[in-house]
């Protein structure tokens, strides 16, 4: 019996949808293919667990009998224009993204988020108080949601109330950053 050949391709898309609650989602192809399944552990491996619907998504594909499946998320990037989007976060103000960016990437634990309520805080390491994060931040930053106990990279700003989150990075990326 012969091994058959696994055809993998890279594609670039948008999530149309994901939800982390049933593990799964769809990307479209900006080419036009079949929507790409996208399995909640793939993401995981990544080092996400959510992904912000209309988000940049860069993935390896394999195409099986039952359709198109990414096998490896390569890059997430934040949904079309949110990032430049100004803050409805008065704190935040008119923030330039290159001043976000040149902000140190500080490692911390999600102590919760509350989708409903739109926030939630993370503890940095090494810090006592927490930061708190909103989730426009969260949605520009490409995610959707964030889990208790969920390993992220935050830029940190000084807020009227204390210290807030002016970007959220998944570990992996920070990693790759960093080296």
């Amino acid at each position: 019996m012969e091994d058959a050949q696994i055809d993998l391709r890279q594609v670039t898309g948008r999530v149309k949808w994901f939800d982390p609650g049933k593990g799964f989602g769809f990307i479209l192809d900006t080419e036009g293919g079949p929507d790409i399944l996208l399995h909640a552990n793939v993401l995981r491996n990544f080092g996400q667990g959510s992904v912000a619907d209309n988000a940049g998504i860069t993935v390896t594909v394999q195409v099986t009998p039952r359709g198109a499946q990414a096998v490896e998320v390569l890059a997430i990037a934040p949904p079309e224009g949110e990032a430049m989007r100004p803050a409805p976060i008065e704190d935040l103000g008119d923030s330039d993204p290159a001043e976000i960016a040149a902000l140190p990437l500080e490692p911390a634990r999600v102590k919760w988020f509350d989708k409903v309520k739109g926030f939630g805080f993370a503890n940095v390491f090494g810090r006592p108080e927490d930061v708190f994060i909103h989730i426009e931040v969260l949605r520009r930053s490409g995610f959707a949601d964030l889990g208790p106990g969920e390993a992220v990279c935050l830029r940190v700003i000084e807020g009227k109330r204390g210290r807030m989150a002016a970007q959220v990075v998944s570990w992996e990326t920070a990693l790759r950053e960093v080296r």
